[in-house]
């Protein structure tokens, strides 16, 4: 007589033959209590089950009571667990199986070439609002923002250094030569202070600390 041992594996083996479940967060027993409402002959009484298993499956998720819509979505997954054969009076109007599948629609999307990924698509957009600007203070305040910008940008993409040459060049290609600038016409940041900020902050305090001492030894 061979004796059959019942392993922890073998109960394993036995669960995982059983048919794969439709929304496994719900978990087997959700799953095996929609299929018995399916078996159901009375439609009120198929009504209440249906109702009780929703119950059932919000207090799984407490956490998304306050979500809007949670209770829609619920019988929403009612249906889809049932494979849409769960014949119920839903409170609300549920996913349709045809529409399971379905692709989202394409969402439109700008393919204009960007001539320097590193300076990216809103500098660009930013240097042609600036370029049709009238000439005086506001024109000139934001194009040193944006070439300032645009120096920062470059040295995250680079970071070596960057000559205030090469950042006038490049604002001026980007606005079709609407923003030609000079050295001297315009303040850019040096390069120290853009990567390293912190040590100039640090820099100032440190030496008014030093100022304050030197006054009270005084």
């Amino acid at each position: 007589m061979t004796l059959l041992l019942i392993t922890p594996y073998t109960k394993f083996m036995e669960y995982a033959k059983k048919t794969d479940l439709i929304l496994p967060e719900y978990g087997r027993n959700i799953q095996q209590m929609v299929h018995h409402a399916m078996t159901i002959e009375n439609r009120e009484e198929r009504n209440r089950c249906a109702r009780t298993i929703v119950n059932i499956m919000g207090n799984l998720f407490p956490y998304l009571r306050d979500v809007n819509d949670f209770k829609h979505k619920l019988w929403d997954h009612l249906a889809i667990m049932s494979d849409f054969k769960l014949d119920i009076d839903y409170p609300y109007e549920v996913f349709k199986k045809e529409n399971l599948y379905t692709k989202p629609e394409r969402i439109p999307y700008k393919v204009s070439r960007i001539k320097y990924m590193h300076y990216g698509r809103t500098l660009e957009q930013m240097i042609d609002k600036a370029a049709v600007l009238p000439d005086g203070g506001e024109k000139q305040q934001l194009t040193q923002l944006i070439a300032n910008q645009m120096k920062k940008c470059f040295l995250i993409w680079n970071k070596d250094n960057v000559s205030n040459e090469k950042i006038l060049k490049d604002l001026a290609e980007l606005s079709d030569g609407r923003l030609n600038l000079t050295e001297e016409s315009i303040h850019l940041s040096e390069t120290k202070d853009i990567l390293h900020p912190g040590k100039q902050r640090n820099g100032h305090q440190n030496s008014n600390n030093r100022k304050q001492n030197n006054h009270k030894r005084k």
